[in-house]
Formats: structure tokens, sequence, C-alpha cells
């Protein structure tokens, strides 16, 4: 399963979690998608480590959806960790956040995020955007090839 990987979700609310698996679901788009909960953990997946290590860095990882507020490692973290290293650097990572503070919006494109949304709070408009984040990345944007 580890390899199979296309979506990562890292996200600490089980509600919001359940409702972006939800919303993807409804289109198709979970068949290949990890939900981990902290940051520490979507490190360890993402990078190939401790119960990971059974995987390739970045193998088949086709989007990384990213809450900010996490506990033990915070999404700037992960993008930093992500956006720096050579294996990692070209899988698209969207923040998906409730936080509308300008120092989180500038540091994450400072990073290098490819797209920073604000969770919409109504129901209705977050399943949506999920679907629209979720049509865009998966099926619509062309990665550049890898080592190229």
């Amino acid at each position: 399963m580890n390899q199979d990987v296309e979506i990562l979700l890292v996200e600490d609310n089980p509600d919001e979690a359940q409702l972006t698996i939800r919303s993807l679901k409804k289109n198709n788009l979970t068949n290949r998608l990890l939900h981990i909960s902290d940051g520490a953990e979507a490190l360890d997946f993402i990078f190939a480590r401790e119960k990971y290590a059974d995987r390739n860095v970045g193998n088949g990882l086709k989007l990384i959806l990213l809450d900010l507020k996490l506990p033990k490692v915070d999404g700037l973290e992960i993008l930093k960790a992500i956006k720096t290293d050579e294996r990692t650097k070209f899988i698209p990572v969207i923040v998906l956040t409730s936080s509308k503070e300008e120092k989180d919006i500038i540091a994450s494109y400072q990073l290098g995020v490819n797209s920073y949304i604000v969770k919409p709070v109504n129901f209705d408009s977050f399943s949506k955007a999920v679907v629209e984040l979720g049509m865009y990345w998966m099926l619509l944007n062309v990665p550049p090839l890898k080592g190229k």
C-alpha cells in the first residue's frame, strides 16, 4: 500500500479529514489516498523513515494536502522539508488550512507551496473546493518529469 499512495492528506482534525476524504471519494479520487494526522508521521512517510522505510522517497505521490497547524511538526516545517529535498521538491503541495494569517500565507509561498486554500466554513463550499482541488491536481495538472 505504501508504494501506491498518490494523495497524502495531512490533517489532524478528524471531522475535516473525513469531509475531505468523502468529497474526494464522491469523485473517485481516493483509491490511493493516505490520511496521516500528525506532522512527524507525515515526514516519516514522505521521506520513507521508521514504519514507512519499505517505500521509496516520493514514489507515486502526486499530491500532498497539508494543514498548517499540526501536532509534533507544523505544516510549514513539512513544506520546507519537501521543497528543499531534490527527491520531493516537484510534488505539488496544497496548503488546506483555516489560517487566514498573512504571515502563514507569505511563509507558505516563500517555501514553495503550489497553492494556499483557506478552508471554507460552509460544508457545501468546503466539499466543492476539495473536489475542484482534486480534479485539477490529479487529472489536469502536468508535473515535470523527474530528473529532467
